[in-house]
């Protein structure tokens, strides 16, 4: 079996012990981080590897940031997501090609700040990500993209008033972009397996989100198709959620036949 793991952690060094524990008990092949929040040289590498794991560090100063952490030797293959120009200064992507397929980890931007020019940002990021799919079809690669898409797909994907209806999560836009990526022959792994059941990845800290279950799904794993028909589990770890100082994302791993 592989285990594949995706968690906005929410600042790395905040959460390192969160991390470590479950490392310690999950045991995934890969864990794939978002919102690490340092630079790469500030990223705590070293306290994983004592665990087992190496990392690739995608970092930014204070926001975004992106990391791998795994188990097997991987090969690098992008550190910025493909169509997005050099001048693009917010870490946001990292792929490897590990285990016979191609692993990329995700941070879609939220969409929400920067008026119209920061919502623009975030579809385009959406087609490129779509471009990359396609690239990687025209490969015959067997591969998942799996992140903090910022994405609730239908509305089901949302506790009832916990968004409003012009929220960039969910604006017509962002699901058709959503969309578009999944049609071009990709499975959303969760949907998959609990194609109704209300299972949220994020609540806000805010307004009692927690306590009231306000969550959202914003966490996917895609799977191409090959790697969709190898899976076995996809679990929501909820009580990430529940203890002292949580990220305000919890993790989602996935489970593979190898």
């Amino acid at each position: 079996m592989i285990k594949i793991t995706t968690w906005n952690i929410n600042s790395v060094r905040v959460r390192e012990a969160h991390v470590s524990a479950f490392l310690e008990r999950e045991a995934p092949d890969f864990l794939l981080l978002q919102e690490i929040k340092c630079e790469a040289h500030q990223f705590p590498g070293m306290d994983f590897k004592a665990l087992g794991y190496d990392a690739v560090v995608v970092g930014q100063k204070s926001y975004n940031g992106v990391a791998l952490l795994h188990k097997a030797p991987v090969e690098l293959v992008h550190k910025r997501l493909p169509g997005m120009t050099g001048d693009d200064a917010q870490a946001r992507y990292v792929e490897v090609r590990a285990n016979g397929m191609n692993i990329g980890g995700l941070y879609l931007p939220n969409g929400n700040s920067g008026g119209e020019a920061g919502y623009e940002y975030k579809l385009h990021w959406m087609h490129a990500l779509r471009d990359r799919a396609l690239a990687l079809f025209e490969d015959d690669a067997d591969f998942i993209l799996a992140g903090d898409y910022n994405v609730c797909p239908t509305d089901a994907d949302f506790a009832p008033r916990a968004l409003p209806a012009n929220d960039a999560l969910i604006r017509p836009e962002t699901r058709a972009a959503f969309h578009a990526l999944v049609h071009t022959g990709l499975t959303d792994a969760l949907r998959a397996l609990h194609p109704r059941e209300a299972l949220y990845t994020f609540w806000d800290y805010q307004a009692g989100a927690w306590d009231r279950n306000s969550g959202l799904r914003i966490d996917h794993a895609l799977l191409s198709p090959r790697l969709a028909e190898r899976l076995v589990s996809v679990t929501v770890h909820r009580d990430e959620r529940a203890k002292t100082q949580p990220s305000d994302h919890v993790p989602v791993s996935v489970v593979l036949t190898a």
